[in-house]
C-alpha cells in the first residue's frame, strides 16, 4: 500500500502540472481585458503602467512559470511564516488578485471558514443521513419506508437547489419569520445569543444542501446494498447461524460501502469549491461566491488559483478513495 501511494503521488505531479497548464491557457484564450473595469477617465499611459505592474507585458510562458513558482514556493513560505512567525517569504512577490489588489491566498483563507460551516456541515450531515436511509431502504425493499425514502430522494435529486432555497426563504423567512434570509458573515460567536443567531442562519442553507447530498448518496447506498444482499456469501453467513444484525451491518454494509466511498470521497472537493448557487441564494461569502465574483470581474489570478486548488483536491481525494478500497475489502491489493 505504501509503494502504491508513493507511485500515485509521483504520478500526480505531472498530472497537476498538465491541469495547471490547461487552466492557464484556457484563461488566456478567454475573452476580456483586465483593464476593462478601469474608469475611462484614467489616461492610457496610466493603464499601460497598471498592465506592466500586473505582469501582462511578459510572455505567456514566463507568466505561467512565475505563477507556478508563486503557488508552489512563495505561498507555502508565507503560510509557514504566518504559522510559526518566521520571515522566509519576506520580499517575495505573491499571487495578487487583480480585483482587490490583495494576496489571493489571504482571501481564500478568509472565505474557507464560511464554506466549511455551511457547505462542509451540510455534506457531513447529508452523508450521515444517506447511509442509514440507503441501508434501511435496501433491507426493507418495496416497503413504505423504502418508498418514502425513494420519494424524498427523487425530490432532493431532481429539484434544483435554487428552487428549494428560494422556497425555504419564502416559507420560513417571509411567511413565518423564523430564520434570516441573508447569511451574516460578519457574525462572531462569543456567547449563547450569538451562537443561536449563527445556528438560525445556518439551518436553511445547510438543510437545502444536505437534502441534495443525501439524495445522491442514499441512491448509491441502496443500489449497492441490494446487489450485495443477494450474494452467496450472505446466504452462507446466514446458514452458519450468524445474527441478522451481524450479517447486514458487518458483512453486507462493509462490502456495500466500497462503491459509495468513491461517491463520498469525490464529493468532498465540492465542499471546498462551495455550493455556488446556494451561496448566491443565501448570500454566503464562501469560495463558490468568490469564484463567481472573480469570473465576473475577469480576475484571472483568483480564478486560476481557485480552479487549480479544486483540481488538487480532486486528485488527493481520488487517491484517498483508492486507499479506502483496500481498507474495506482485504481482497484488494495494490502490490
Amino acid at each position: 500500500m505504501l509503494n502504491y501511494t508513493i507511485r500515485r503521488l509521483l504520478l500526480a505531479i505531472p498530472t497537476l502540472l498538465f491541469i495547471a497548464l490547461v487552466i492557464f491557457l484556457l484563461l488566456e484564450l478567454a475573452p476580456g481585458d483586465p483593464m476593462a473595469n478601469v474608469p475611462l477617465t484614467v489616461p492610457p499611459e496610466v493603464k499601460e503602467k497598471m498592465r506592466i505592474a500586473l505582469g501582462l507585458d511578459q510572455p505567456t510562458h514566463i507568466r505561467f512559470l512565475k505563477w507556478l513558482q508563486q503557488f508552489f514556493w512563495v505561498e507555502p513560505l508565507h503560510m509557514i511564516d504566518a504559522l510559526f512567525g518566521t520571515h522566509w517569504g519576506d520580499g517575495m512577490q505573491r499571487i495578487i488578485s487583480w480585483q482587490s489588489r490583495s494576496p489571493v491566498m489571504d482571501i481564500v483563507w478568509q472565505r474557507i471558514p464560511q464554506t466549511l460551516w455551511v457547505v462542509g456541515l451540510s455534506y457531513v450531515l447529508g452523508a450521515l443521513i444517506a447511509v442509514p436511509v440507503g441501508v434501511i431502504s435496501a433491507y426493507r425493499q418495496y416497503s413504505f419506508i423504502d418508498q418514502l425514502g425513494t420519494f424524498i430522494s427523487m425530490i432532493g435529486f431532481s429539484v434544483p437547489t435554487f428552487f428549494t432555497g428560494v422556497l425555504m426563504i419564502v416559507i420560513f423567512s417571509v411567511w413565518l419569520g423564523w430564520f434570516p434570509s441573508i447569511y451574516d458573515t460578519t457574525l462572531v460567536v462569543h456567547d449563547w445569543e450569538t451562537f443561536v443567531k449563527q445556528l438560525k442562519q445556518m439551518i436553511m442553507p445547510v438543510s437545502v444542501l444536505a437534502l441534495y447530498n443525501a439524495a445522491q448518496i442514499s441512491r448509491f447506498m441502496r443500489a449497492s446494498m441490494l446487489d450485495n444482499l443477494n450474494q452467496d456469501y450472505v446466504r452462507t453467513a446466514r446458514a452458519k447461524g450468524l445474527k441478522e444484525k451481524t450479517v447486514v451491518l458487518v458483512h453486507v454494509l462493509r462490502n456495500s460501502m466500497i462503491p459509495v466511498v468513491t461517491v463520498i470521497a469525490l464529493g468532498v472537493p465540492q465542499v471546498f469549491g462551495g455550493a455556488i448557487i446556494t451561496e448566491q441564494v443565501f448570500k454566503v461569502n464562501g469560495l463558490g461566491q468568490l469564484l463567481i465574483t472573480a469570473i465576473q470581474a475577469n480576475d484571472l489570478p483568483m480564478v486560476q488559483t481557485l480552479t487549480f486548488i479544486f483540481a488538487i483536491l480532486i486528485v488527493v481525494f481520488n487517491l484517498i478513495a483508492d486507499i479506502l478500497y483496500g481498507v474495506l475489502d482485504p481482497r484488494i491489493r495494490y502490490d
